[in-house]
């Protein structure tokens, strides 16, 4: 049976998508990629399913899937921020060895999922035979849709209701799209198996800075230990988190606390594991390496020792000039080709942060790029 890479819309009202659906059935033209067949059917009333389908010999199928290694990625994307949601897929799949198949779940909104399906379906079979695309629109329970879809950036309070929105999903990890791979996904993914019995998520430490983190200097409500958690980069086990009762309960604390909270659904995730802490797993700050922890000083030694496993570009650290030596690695990994290797990638960064002149603390840590790109 041949392997698939699947492009899937799930809609919740397939009449609300027509306008998409014209758009994807005149991008998905057979004639356009002649080495690759595509099948569109429908899987339910509210639902179209694309399927990019290359053939395999009985062999090769067995081979690949004897040795691949599946993860689940998430993120949401709205308002326009479709290219730097391809920048952390493009990194995930650039950082992985050929054997680790990545599966993206992305819930956008009707533009993204048209702009996304049109940049994805350009990206070389080598790639996509390695990934599939699951493209499913924006949902949030009950009344309160548009309370919780400008809770902080647009849609980030669709992480909160993962475990319902995708029911038959085990496990995930939750990207920001201001986020970028500096090594394999694996690396985070592994901690799923560290996990205890009681721990449903993992996540790393906010700004690791008494003085001027946001937490313990500014927070108006309970946070997690003594620096509070970064949402960014969640690894999510949702099947206990279905058992718990997770959304009832973050329900409960938004509507006690929406009056005393600055960062939205960070802030209630917070808050929660701040009387769970029983249910965290906290991995050190170079799982989730923020624009914070070197705008001042440095703040996160694993990253000094070890290298950077996630960059977070918060604060449009990625998108404006204040941390030079984060938009240069972002850029690098943005304009970076599939064609090309992890020593040209490698070199193209480098020679982004000399031109910066990566003298700060920010380009100092960057250093640790060479060490992690040869171990990927």
């Amino acid at each position: 049976m041949a392997r698939k890479t699947r492009f899937v819309i799930r809609a919740a009202a397939l009449a609300s998508f027509l306008c998409v659906l014209s758009h994807i059935f005149a991008v998905f033209r057979p004639q356009q990629r002649q080495q690759v067949s595509f099948e569109a059917f429908s899987s339910s009333s509210s639902s179209l399913v694309l399927q990019n389908t290359k053939r395999f010999s009985n062999a090769e199928w067995h081979s690949r899937t004897d040795q691949t290694q599946e993860i689940r990625i998430v993120t949401t994307v709205c308002g326009g921020r479709t290219a730097e949601s391809l920048a952390m897929m493009k990194s995930a799949l650039i950082m992985s060895r050929p054997s680790t198949f990545i599966r993206f779940i992305v819930l956008a909104d009707n533009k993204s999922i048209v702009f996304l399906t049109e940049a994805i379906r350009l990206w070389p079979d080598n790639i996509l035979n390695r990934m599939s695309l699951d493209l499913r629109p924006i949902s949030f329970p009950g009344d309160g849709h548009d309370d919780w879809k400008a809770l902080f950036k647009l849609c980030s309070a669709e992480r909160l209701f993962l475990p319902s929105l995708l029911k038959e999903v085990d496990s995930v990890l939750y990207m920001d799209v201001d986020t970028v791979f500096l090594s394999s996904p694996l690396h985070v993914w592994q901690h799923l198996g560290k996990m205890s019995e009681t721990q449903m998520v993992a996540l790393a430490p906010d700004e690791q800075d008494y003085a001027d983190g946001w937490y313990p200097a500014s927070a108006n409500h309970p946070y997690h230990g003594k620096f509070g958690v970064n949402a960014g980069v969640m690894l999510m086990n949702l099947t206990k988190m279905r058992h718990f009762g997770w959304e009832k309960y973050v329900v409960r604390l938004f509507e006690q606390y929406k009056h005393r909270i600055m960062w939205g659904d960070q802030d209630l995730i917070n808050i929660f594991f701040h009387f769970h802490p029983e249910k965290l797993y906290v991995y050190p700050c170079n799982y989730n390496y923020l624009a914070h922890h070197c705008s001042k000083t440095s703040l996160c030694k694993e990253a000094e020792q070890q290298g950077i496993y996630v960059l977070h570009g918060n604060t449009e650290a990625f998108l404006n000039d204040r941390l030079p030596a984060l938009k240069a690695i972002y850029t690098s990994i943005k304009q970076h080709s599939f064609s090309d290797n992890l020593q040209t990638l490698l070199a193209n960064m480098k020679d982004s942060l000399i031109k910066t002149g990566h003298t700060s603390n920010c380009g100092k840590v960057m250093n640790s790029l060479p060490k992690l790109l040869m171990d990927t």
